[in-house]
């Protein structure tokens, strides 16, 4: 055997990445080769389970079946037009989305930040053409320690350092308020409501540390924008496609938003699919040349979007991410009866996430998955004390159970 092949272990891939990509991520040391339902393998065949779904990116679970199917098939039959001519996947594919969702429109886009600069866009848009607002003068309310992308536009109303230090000068345009506070949304629409297109939020704030809000926030969000002519713009690119036990976030208090934006698991994991969604008053404002992408709407990722929306359909997986949510959640907190390691877990469905007793500058929860890992679950830490845990929704009852023991194994073990 030569030495090149010898040398091909996990250290191999990590130091080739370290040599030959930017360093803009600091990855779990863990080098996967091949994914299965809940299920990863390193290069090495260890096997672990995925407590990340690629930032719940793989709702359906690793490679499942019909997604993949639909992807060779279509691969092999037509991939990309650009949407300068029509295609036979996208019609269905727009009818399977806004039936599904309830809308009657759907702009199709690519990655999860774009599609928050498409609302950003049709928000401004319907702003000026159908509220009357002077032109330039729009506002877009959005909240603090959110997480909607990286582009220039978007990290411009972000107040976290490492996303917005040294990227300006920043778009203007936007308001922050402190998420979780309809006082304060209230007191921005009472004095300038006239100037404000949208309010921009998560219904869940998982990069934050799956900080849910109180009950009664989306209700209460929606009722005042619906007040003051408003629009409400929910970004469900993370906890949309049934990851916290209904379809969208927003049907935890029966909201329906005036923009819809989706992406990771819209397509599986498979490939990046990402959309807008709205009704005709909204989306009506975006005229032929006026907004676009080559890749969006492509048979592709049509076939696979479908699929997938299939296999939620199917599966019933925002019934089972409900049920084994309250399940998880359960077990969690009697294990924090045990050890002062951990001091809280909150999220809805299958995203999760636990607090660890120590500062957010501290590298326990970093250390925690490092153990979590060698033990066979893959985790990882958000805001430095605290951990997120998403499997994929087909997880069953058995493997959940399974994954609380090594979660208690590590944590009663860590530090001992």
């Amino acid at each position: 055997m030569s030495t090149a092949i010898q040398e091909k272990n996990s250290q191999y891939f990590i130091e080739l990445e370290n040599r030959y990509g930017a360093h803009n991520y600091h990855p779990l040391p863990v080098v996967l080769e091949k994914g299965e339902g809940v299920f990863v393998w390193d290069v090495e065949g260890k096997k672990y389970y995925d407590f990340l779904s690629a930032y719940s990116a793989v709702n359906q679970g690793h490679s499942h079946p019909k997604i993949v199917e639909a992807l060779v098939n279509q691969a092999k039959k037509l991939a990309l037009t650009s949407r300068a001519f029509y295609n036979s996947n996208l019609g269905e594919y727009e009818k399977k989305i806004t039936t599904l969702f309830g809308f009657d429109k759907v702009l199709p886009m690519n990655s999860g930040a774009e599609a928050v600069e498409t609302a950003v866009k049709l928000a401004r848009k319907w702003s000026y053409e159908v509220k009357g607002i002077s032109e330039n003068d729009a506002k877009i309310i959005v909240c603090e320690n959110n997480f909607h992308g990286r582009t220039t536009t978007i990290v411009s109303f972000s107040n976290d350092p490492d996303a917005n230090q040294n990227y300006g000068p920043f778009t203007p345009g936007f308001i922050k308020i402190p998420y979780n506070d309809l006082a304060a949304l209230e007191e921005i629409f009472k004095n300038d409501a006239k100037n404000i297109a949208a309010f921009l939020t998560e219904p869940i704030q998982g990069e934050a540390g799956v900080y849910v809000p109180d009950e009664g926030f989306l209700k209460g969000a929606s009722d005042l924008c619906k007040k003051y002519n408003v629009l409400f713009i929910a970004d469900e690119v993370q906890t949309g496609i049934a990851r916290t036990g209904r379809l969208i976030a927003c049907h935890h208090e029966d909201v329906q938003p005036d923009i819809l934006v989706l992406g990771k698991a819209l397509s599986g994991g498979m490939y990046p699919v990402s959309a807008v969604l709205a009704n005709d008053e909204i989306m009506k404002v975006i005229k032929p040349g006026q907004h676009g992408s080559t890749f969006g709407g492509n048979p592709l990722a049509c076939a696979v979007a479908v699929a997938a929306l299939d296999v939620v359909e199917e599966e019933k997986l925002s019934e089972r991410a409900e049920a084994l949510g309250q399940l998880f959640r359960s077990e969690i907190e009697k294990l924090i009866q045990k050890t002062s390691l951990i001091t809280k877990v909150r999220g809805k469905g299958l995203l999760n996430a636990i607090l660890i007793n120590d500062t957010p500058d501290s590298k326990t929860a970093w250390n925690l998955c490092v153990k979590l890992k060698e033990n066979g679950l893959l985790a990882k830490p958000t805001h430095g004390n605290i951990i997120r845990l998403a499997p994929p929704l087909v997880i069953t009852e058995e493997q959940l159970l399974d994954c609380v023991k090594i979660i208690e194994k590590t944590v009663l073990e860590f530090g001992n």
